[in-house]
């Protein structure tokens, strides 16, 4: 029982330090595309850990669960395991550790079934509200099977400057004819950087993946800091796609004439109370990490899953020998 016990230890310490590491650093702001990679892999190792507890743990409780997981493994290497002194309850632990991976899938699902009927909604309403522009084919049209350019843009009438994302299996750009009254060419052009950058980044399944194990474990802190950081380093990294095309000044600017009559720029907190803080990152103008200390971080952050797959196959490589 040592092993799988070895592997829980370790992915609760992996859950308990890495957030906090990574909370005080200070090169995510200016990295965000690093450092979605890094919480990435730190979330994968805490499941691999718990993965691995499971498939030993089953191995030992039942002959039906060792034959699959050890069915492509060598003669000798089943013994090394010494299933036998698991104890009575390794049984319990692999039930406990199954039922957390069903339930992670179905708060997935949960997620994405969610993100679609919202979806449904959102499209709904553009197709009432959009108009329709001279040889321009129609959003219902577009729906039965017509072609459509890629990350169409969709303009609605409005009266509060918005632009956002909507994601699927085409991609489009939402944005009012407030916005592109108040905003100039060289501003648009950096706003509509900014969503393209989330659509062909893909960042919506980061979105799921992150609320739903949020979601299905609110009290395991490291999900919930998972999808606070994916949140917001998101968004970050959309900013630098705009800023490297258009410039820092341009996409600040065009994020303060957006935003600045929500009143996210006075004292009351708001849902979008990081957006001074993203204009002031923009205005700071902070360099970024060189390539080689980007490749270092990137490839540090690939062997954290290593580690666990590394401690499981210990006895299986020393059997070998």
């Amino acid at each position: 029982m040592m092993l799988p016990l070895a592997l829980i230890v370790l992915g609760g310490l992996t859950a308990a330090l890495a957030p906090r590491l990574l909370r005080r650093a200070e090169w995510p702001d200016r990295e965000p595309v690093v450092a979605l990679w890094v919480w990435q892999c730190v979330v994968a190792a805490v499941l691999l850990c718990a993965v691995l507890a499971m498939a030993l743990t089953g191995s030992a409780a039942w002959e039906l669960v060792r034959g699959h997981v050890f069915a492509p493994a060598p003669h000798g290497v089943v013994e090394a395991y010494a299933f036998g002194a698991y104890g009575p309850w390794s049984g319990a632990v692999a039930v406990a550790l199954a039922g957390g991976g069903l339930w992670s899938a179905a708060m997935l699902a949960r997620e994405v079934r969610r993100a679609r009927a919202e979806r449904r909604r959102r499209r709904a309403e553009l197709l009432a509200r959009s108009p329709r522009l001279p040889g321009e084919p129609s959003l219902d049209e577009v729906s039965s099977g017509a072609p459509e350019p890629e990350d169409r843009l969709v303009v609605l009438e409005g009266e509060r400057p918005e632009a956002w994302w909507l994601p699927g299996t085409t991609p489009r750009l939402v944005i009012t004819t407030a916005a592109l009254r108040r905003l100039g060419r060289r501003r648009l052009d950096a706003v509509l950087a900014h969503e393209q950058g989330h659509a062909r980044a893909h960042h919506d399944w980061l979105l799921y993946c992150s609320g739903a194990l949020a979601t299905g474990f609110p009290r395991v802190p490291v999900f919930a800091s998972f999808r606070d950081e994916v949140h917001r380093l998101v968004e970050l990294a959309a900013d630098d796609v705009a800023s490297r095309r258009h410039g820092r000044l341009t996409t600040a600017l065009a994020l303060v004439e957006l935003n600045e009559e929500r009143g996210v720029f006075g004292p009351v907190p708001t849902p979008l109370a990081q957006v001074p803080d993203r204009v002031n990152r923009l205005l700071s103008a902070r360099p970024r990490l060189s390539p080689a200390r980007r490749l270092r971080l990137t490839a540090a952050a690939a062997l954290v899953p290593v580690v666990p797959l590394l401690l499981a196959f210990v006895p299986g490589l020393s059997a070998l020998k």
